[in-house]
């Protein structure tokens, strides 16, 4: 079946006839009733994969899906049906089809109206902006939009992400399931739409914010092979806050259903990466400058960039005749009056910070009485984008403090607060910008905030502006910043005076200094703040981040993926082709038409979970161990970590079983043989210089031990805190490694351990040995099975792949390197738990016990 590919939406859009038979659901999915879903997508006729014919179109494309479009709508004025639509400039969304240039990709946009469409107005609406806009818009019933945005987004998501947690009722913000469902809903809904223009093999799909940040789940429910990135342009909070949302792990799992995933600050992407190791236990590794996340065998990369500015737009509104004559007002409104503007551009919501900045100038004026009557804060309040008590609260609070200081230090004439609290046109923002001496940014969270790089381009200005700001065209440019730290844009702002918003005393003290610095200062800072915004825009940060999701999806192809789990837990796991499911049928079978067998076993993790509290085998493992090593056709080895006296203790009723002791250090055939070494006996003298580093380590690390073995030192951290146990061992890993670099001994880390082993000794040394040892007695083994769950057994599994070359096994023995769980592995195969293991060891067990057929 051929998929609904966006080419044949536009054939159907422009009124020619489809390129394919019955067209199975129309371009406007209306939704009538709140919150309930068609279940079409649970339709198993509807294809999964699509026919590349069906895709006229050559250039690459992308659908970029948010909660808005960037489209402005009007009603028509002449009170006749129908509306006008035009670009909304001011959308990122825009700007960013624009930094990556109309001729190399083609754009296509998924969202929401601003405004309320009527039933019986979406299908000409839709095929309208189809046509003219290459849009796809999502409508929402009115009250599931309102549960969904004002409710679950604006009142749960948004504060919670800007650390606001809901102590009490009063703060608002409680988990209300009715929301949750409602966000579930509205995500499903959008990923309708994409579903009816997506050419799943072909295009990319690029998902924007906190508001769909389920959707993720669904595209990859039904394409999953999609090449899917996700940003958030909100902050993502501390473990410590994120952990309370009751939903913490849906989201998370849906998240990590991307390729990519992007975020503006280090900050963000470290605590994200800390939620899923320590709700998850997902560990993430850099590899060449890039982070990856293994996730069910598919690498979930993590992009840092914070997003530009447009800087074509911005240039062009300062060549704006508007913008030159609304700068010559303010001009004469201050400059000519001999004051000094400040300048503050905010929403009007309670991480903004304004009335911290207010309190911050009346502090200025306070401790600095010659300010008064010559510098004036104009603060820019647009307006809010949620609704609620919290709102009232901070316009009410900045409306008093704007009053009190205006009637404290005011004179006729001198206002020292400027509230402006009415939209703005963007050039008269601009011309703002162009005016003022001084920025200040002082929000107390937020996630980008791209007012100081707008700044710092209209600061540059043009030779118009000079003109008009009665400079001369080389003289150099300046600007002033007073940033919060808080902000996502801060770290990329050097040069800027970095304040702790909560400081007043600090704030102040910074606006002082931004007002008394020198000229040539100001010229360095704006220059080196130039070069970067300049460099670093809208453009850039899209191109860099449509660069890095090809790369994570190229290997889409090679891959095979299926899905596992239901509803919001859905994963798709992604492996090599060649590594599957070791299956009992084709073991069992192999295993007994074979007359020569080895069986090497790990036993933590394999025989044994991990996270079990007692550690020995269990009367079954026990009983199952013995009925293998009675068949006189197997020879089965233990091959464990662990000291030697633990496994003589634990195995004592196995006589027949061979056991390897420490990695393979200590080697014994038999329960009534001698202990052989496999590489020459070790000098342990340097345990005197490395157990003194573990035990620092041990004592400032809570929860971690050391294990001392005969040959070997492990420092564990399997009950320390994910994040910190994980610094540590890294620290130790180097510690080790130099105050050991002389001694001959190996330094690795494992699962949540760190071990110090005598030099060439691994777990392959005995699978060595024992094919060495069978060929020398004339039994060269038909079947070789090897089951191990972490790197150490990697060696085993690597010695016994390559001997299927060569001449220690027979020629068409069957062989089969087995790992636990689904993951990067030499093995071939693999078994998803400790579980299946032991239910696979027991069958084999069983078929040892049977009666040999007769000849």
């Amino acid at each position: 079946m051929v998929s609904r590919s966006y080419s044949n939406l536009l054939e159907l859009a422009s009124g020619e006839s489809p390129s394919f038979g019955h067209m199975g659901r129309r371009i406007p999915r209306i939704m009538t009733v709140a919150g309930i879903i068609s279940d079409l997508d649970d339709d198993p006729s509807e294809s999964v994969c699509s026919d590349l014919s069906s895709s006229s179109v050559q250039r690459e494309r992308i659908i970029i899906v948010a909660n808005q479009l960037p489209i402005r709508a009007q009603r028509k004025s002449d009170n006749s049906k129908g509306w006008i639509f035009s670009w909304d400039d001011n959308s990122l969304l825009l700007q960013l089809k624009d930094g990556l240039g109309d001729n190399e990709i083609e754009v296509i946009y998924v969202g929401c109206l601003k405004e309320e469409i009527l039933p019986c107005e979406q299908d000409e609406v839709s095929q309208t902006l189809l046509e003219t806009f290459k849009c796809v818009p999502t409508f929402l019933p009115s009250d599931l939009f309102s549960r969904f945005y004002h409710g679950f987004c604006k009142q749960q998501l948004w504060p919670l992400f800007h650390y606001m947690l809901p102590l009490s009722p009063d703060l608002g913000g409680r988990f209300n399931r009715s929301l949750w469902q409602a966000y579930v809903s509205v995500n499903k809904i959008f990923a309708d739409r994409i579903m009816e223009v997506i050419n799943p093999e072909d295009d990319f799909v690029w998902i924007h914010d906190y508001h769909l940040m389920v959707l993720p789940t669904f595209l990859r429910k039904r394409f999953n092979r999609v090449k899917l990135g996700f940003f958030l342009h909100s902050p993502f909070p501390s473990s410590e806050i994120y952990r309370t949302l009751p939903i913490r792990e849906e989201i998370l799992r849906a998240l990590l259903n991307s390729d990519l995933i992007g975020f503006h600050t280090f900050d963000y992407a470290r605590h994200f990466l800390s939620c899923c190791s320590r709700m998850l236990g997902l560990s993430y590794e850099s590899k060449r400058g890039y982070i990856g996340l293994e996730y069910y065998g598919r690498t979930v990369s993590i992009k840092i960039l914070p997003v530009g500015i447009h800087m074509g737009q911005l240039q062009s509104v300062l060549s704006l005749p508007e913008t030159e004559q609304k700068v010559a007002e303010l001009i004469k409104q201050f400059c000519d009056q001999d004051r000094i503007m400040l300048l503050g551009v905010d929403d009007m919501d309670i991480f903004k910070g304004i009335s911290l900045k207010l309190l911050a100038m009346e502090q200025l004026l306070v401790q600095h009485p010659e300010c008064q009557g010559k510098v004036v804060l104009v603060q820019i309040a647009n307006p809010a984008r949620g609704r609620g008590k919290d709102v009232k609260e901070v316009q009410d609070e900045t409306y008093s403090t704007v009053k009190r200081i205006n009637e404290k230090f005011g004179k006729p004439g001198y206002d020292p607060v400027v509230l402006i609290d009415e939209p703005l046109k963007f050039y008269e923002r601009i011309a703002y910008y162009v005016v003022a001496e001084c920025c200040l940014v002082t929000a107390v969270r937020d996630g980008m905030n791209l007012i100081p790089y707008e700044y710092i381009i209209s600061r540059q200005g043009n030779e118009k502006l000079d003109k008009v700001l009665g400079l001369d065209s080389s003289t150099p440019k300046r600007s002033m910043l007073v940033v919060s730290e808080f902000i996502g844009c801060s770290p990329s702002l050097s040069g800027a005076i970095r304040v702790n918003p909560w400081n007043i005393d600090a704030v102040a003290d910074a606006m002082d200094s931004a007002l008394e610095m020198q000229g040539p200062e100001k010229q360095l800072r704006h220059e080196k703040h130039y070069r970067y915004v300049s460099t670093h825009d809208v453009g850039y940060w899209a191109r860099s981040f449509l660069q890095d999701l090809e790369r994570t999806c190229r290997d889409h192809v090679r891959r095979r993926c299926w899905g596992i789990g239901f509803g919001l837990s859905f994963r798709v796991v992604a492996l090599d082709p060649n590594f599957r499911k070791l299956s009992m049928e084709h073991i069992v079978s192999a295993y007994k038409r074979t007359t020569t067998r080895a069986i090497l076993l790990d036993y933590d993790g394999t025989l044994m979970p991990q996270a079990s509290i007692d550690k020995g085998p269990t009367p079954k493992s026990i009983e199952m161990l013995k009925t293998l090593c009675r068949d006189e056709n197997n020879v089965v080895f233990i091959v464990s970590a662990r000291s030697r006296t633990t496994l003589e203790e634990w195995f004592s009723p196995c006589e027949s079983l061979g056991l390897a002791a420490e990695h393979g250090y200590f080697l014994r055939t038999k329960g009534d043989a001698d202990w052989e070494t496999c590489v020459p006996v070790a000098d342990c003298s340097w345990k005197q210089i490395a157990e003194p580093v573990m035990r620092l380590y041990m004592e400032t690390t809570d929860g971690s031990t050391i294990e001392d073995k005969e040959t070997a030192l492990v420092w564990c951290y399997e009950d320390a805190d994910p994040d910190f146990g994980s610094c540590q061992a890294k620290e130790l890993l180097d510690h080790l490694e130099s105050v050991l670099a002389n001694e001959p001994v190996t330094v690795k880390s494992g699962q949540n351990l760190v071990e110090v082993k005598p030099q060439g000794v691994s777990k392959g040394i005995v699978a060595k040995r024992l094919l060495s040892t069978m060929q020398e007695r004339g039994m060269l083994p038909d079947f070789i099975l090897c089951i191990g769950d972490d790197r150490s057994d990697e060696d085993m599994f690597e010695v016994i792949i390559s001997s299927m070359a060569g001449s220690s096994i027979a020629p068409r023995a069957e062989v089969f390197a087995c790992t636990v769980g689904r993951k990067p592995s030499k093995a071939k195969y693999y078994l998803d738990d400790t579980v299946e293991i032991v239910r696979l060891m027991q069958g084999l067990a069983c078929v040892s016990e049977q009666p040999m057929p007769p000849l």
